[in-house]
Parts: structure tokens; C-alpha cells; sequence
């Protein structure tokens, strides 16, 4: 099982903060996505896009990371400053 975690707007998009997947491991970023999306249609918009940031066990990973049975993931749009 893979713990996700969603932030800023995908947290207010999707109603929820956490979800947890079960998923074959080991999966990379981009198959977890995917499989986010065959289980919550409705998020495919949100979730699609290349601008989504990962960060896998609190370190920033590209969708081809590969994840493991009980790793935490972290989704967020990207953030801006000022």
C-alpha cells in the first residue's frame, strides 16, 4: 500500500488531504498517477499535467522514480514565492 498525500489545491480539488492506493510495487511516479486516476476519474484533469511536483519519503522525485510497498507520496502543484 502507498500512503498519498495531496496539498494546496489538490488537497481543496480533490476533497480530501490522503488517500491510500494499492498498487503492484515497485511502480514508478507516472504509474501511480495513472493508477490514481483509473480508481478517481474525475482527477485526471488535476493529475495529468507535467506541472504536478512528487516527492517520495520528503524527497523531490521525477515521475520516473520508482516507489516501494509502504512509501509515502507527496503530490502538489508547483509553489511560488514572493
Amino acid at each position: 500500500m502507498i500512503h498519498v498525500l495531496f496539498f494546496a489545491q489538490l488537497k481543496e480539488v480533490f476533497g480530501q488531504s490522503s488517500y491510500d492506493l494499492n498498487i503492484e510495487t515497485p511502480c514508478s511516479v507516472a504509474q501511480l498517477k495513472q493508477a490514481l486516476i483509473a480508481q478517481n476519474p474525475n482527477w485526471a484533469e488535476s493529475l495529468s499535467g507535467k506541472t504536478i511536483m512528487c516527492a517520495v519519503n520528503q524527497s523531490m522525485v521525477e515521475d520516473s522514480h520508482i516507489i516501494n510497498d509502504g512509501d509515502e507520496v507527496a503530490l502538489f502543484p508547483p509553489v511560488t514565492g514572493g
